[in-house]
């Protein structure tokens, strides 16, 4: 280790015992934090001086600088195994993380730690959660070629070594959409079963998901089985009023703003058009989806207006088989897995972040969902997100 990586053990809390596996347990949402040697060797030479780097602030912070811009690792973002009372909205650095936040063998002992199979990494900040920074780089050259580097970091460095253990998700290039296409295809060649997009493009200064520009990378998607996966937050946080807690309300909307962004996407008609296109809603849970169920119905049977353009078929009915959700518990709302559809709801650890649940997810799962059926308990826990990103389970899956 360097001494930018060794963690200082006093901010951590006494590392914990591996627990005892009552389920077979796939996360679709949890985050990398890019290491700080990931661009290192993976661009062209003339653009080695302007790829993106980590440099140290005047107050001792390491932050990533890339094309005039600075983009931090703030405190919530990498909290997995620390004190709480050493946690603050401000940089970490790299000593004051886990190892498992940017290292994969630590990463993967982390994982078994906590019981779990396999996980779905997302970005961090430097690339907006959905490879926006990059995207809207000034020389459009250089953000395809970081792009491109993003990508080939996550084939080399974090899914090859454990292929059973990571299931590779990539960014694209979002300001060209045949580029964008083009690099989700070379991705889907090479085995990446998910891409996650901005999931209310408007708000970061794309044109929105109603326009036709984005046709090239839906198409891609469809045409590869690659899951269109929807970050919170990687369009921007919710609006917040002047002099309200950022953090508490923002971490309080998040399933209003999956609600705003799934309408969004079921009414752009882009699941009509393209029926095998799969969409997940990551870290927003399940407790907002049924309610839309309700609404979209009584547009159909009461106003009469919620059928043109989706040939003949129910919006809600569309919602549930195109769509999948997922959550870290849900305790108050998993009753309405089955008005939702139980094969299309899937669970989250969102290591390593504040909401996350490392290293008790089993304890969490067997106090809000272990009267549920063994079968259900499958689905749920890892044989839906098996199914949609095409990922081995193991020989024997718990509950038996």
């Amino acid at each position: 280790m360097t001494a930018t990586t060794e963690p200082r053990e006093d901010l951590f809390l006494p590392e914990p015992e591996p627990r005892t596996v009552k389920y077979t347990v796939i996360s679709v949402d949890d985050h990398l934090v890019e290491p700080p040697d990931m661009f290192e060797g993976r661009l062209a030479s003339k653009f080695t001086d302007r790829a993106p780097r980590i440099v140290e602030t005047e107050q001792g912070h390491q932050v990533w600088e890339f094309d005039g811009g600075r983009y931090t690792q703030v405190g919530m973002n990498a909290v997995a195994g620390r004190r709480p009372e050493t946690v603050r909205v401000e940089p970490f650095r790299f000593d004051q993380m886990r190892r498992g936040c940017f290292d994969i063998e630590a990463r993967i002992r982390d994982m078994d730690v906590n019981g779990v199979w396999a996980s779905l990494n997302f970005p961090s900040m430097i690339t907006g959660f959905c490879g926006r920074v990059f995207s809207q780089c000034s020389d459009p050259e250089l953000g395809l070629a970081v792009t491109r580097a993003w990508n080939d970091w996550l084939y080399d460095e974090w899914w090859q070594p454990h292929p059973e253990r990571i299931i590779p998700l990539g960014i694209t290039f979002l300001t060209d959409p045949e580029l964008g296409a083009e690099e989700i295809r070379r991705n889907a060649e090479r085995g990446f079963r998910s891409v996650t997009l901005p999931e209310r493009p408007q708000n970061i200064n794309l044109p929105s998901i109603f326009d036709r520009y984005w046709d090239p990378i839906i198409a891609a998607c469809a045409e590869t089985d690659t899951v269109i996966s929807l970050h919170v937050g990687s369009s921007g946080m919710y609006q917040m009023p002047a002099g309200s807690p950022m953090l508490q309300l923002g971490a309080t909307m998040f399933g209003q703003m999956s609600l705003s962004a799934c309408a969004e996407w079921l009414w752009s008609a882009n699941a009509v058009r393209f029926p095998n296109l799969k969409i997940a809603m990551s870290e927003g849970g399940i407790g907002w989806v049924a309610m839309l169920i309700d609404r979209l119905e009584n547009i159909v049977d009461r106003s009469g207006y919620g059928l043109d353009g989706f040939g003949g078929m129910r919006p809600a009915d569309v919602l549930r088989r195109n769509f999948w959700f997922c959550t870290i518990d849900d305790p108050s709302t998993i009753c309405t897995r089955h008005t939702i559809g139980v094969d299309h709801v899937m669970l989250e650890v969102d290591y390593p972040h504040g909401d996350g649940t490392w290293p008790d997810t089993q304890a969490v799962v067997e106090r809000y969902w272990g009267e549920l059926p063994n079968d259900e308990l499958r689905k749920l826990c890892s044989e839906n997100a098996a199914a949609l990103y095409r990922h081995p389970l193991p020989e024997r899956v718990l509950p038996e």
